[in-house]
């Protein structure tokens, strides 16, 4: 039934722990829902987005299922004038990930990544393991030693 994706690969590559959560025999479509199926915090499942600067470079930007990600915010926390969501079609050629499972794990090619500050409250948080249906369980600590990252309030108020 489970399959390992390439986000967990990754991680028992490096001897990290992680727990893998399954919904993929399931409808959901948003992380709300996805966080509802699996029981879980929606303040602690975090959806992965990708955007363009107006320099034309990419960031990634991980924040809670429950929020949207703050533009100006976003831009300012990497230092851009302004950044916009990539089109939908542009996500898979650039990532190698589909619209709704991708992770700030195992991209194509490593862009600068910012989580939302409020990650350091968990001592564990979920995130997409690269495919629909599946999402892995890991400490923000841990995951520095896969991805580097910044924090920053990244949320709408």
């Amino acid at each position: 039934m489970e399959e390992k994706t390439n986000v967990m690969r990754i991680l028992e590559q490096k001897k990290l722990p992680y727990q893998a959560h399954f919904y993929g025999d399931t409808k959901a479509i948003s992380g709300t829902e996805v966080a509802a199926i699996l029981r879980e915090n929606p303040a602690q499942v975090f959806k992965t987005l990708v955007t363009v600067g107006k320099t034309g470079q990419h960031y990634v930007f991980v924040i809670p299922v429950e929020k949207e990600l703050d533009l100006k915010k976003g831009a300012k926390a990497v230092g851009e004038k302004s950044i916009a969501m990539i089109k939908e079609k542009e996500l898979l050629p650039l990532t190698g990930y589909v619209h709704g499972g991708c992770s700030p794990i195992g991209m194509k090619k490593f862009f600068k990544t910012t989580i939302d500050e409020t990650v350091s409250g968990w001592d564990s948080f979920l995130f997409s393991a690269g495919k629909i249906g599946y999402q892995i369980e890991m400490s923000p600590e841990d995951l520095r030693k896969v991805i580097v990252y910044q924090t920053a309030d990244l949320t709408v108020e």
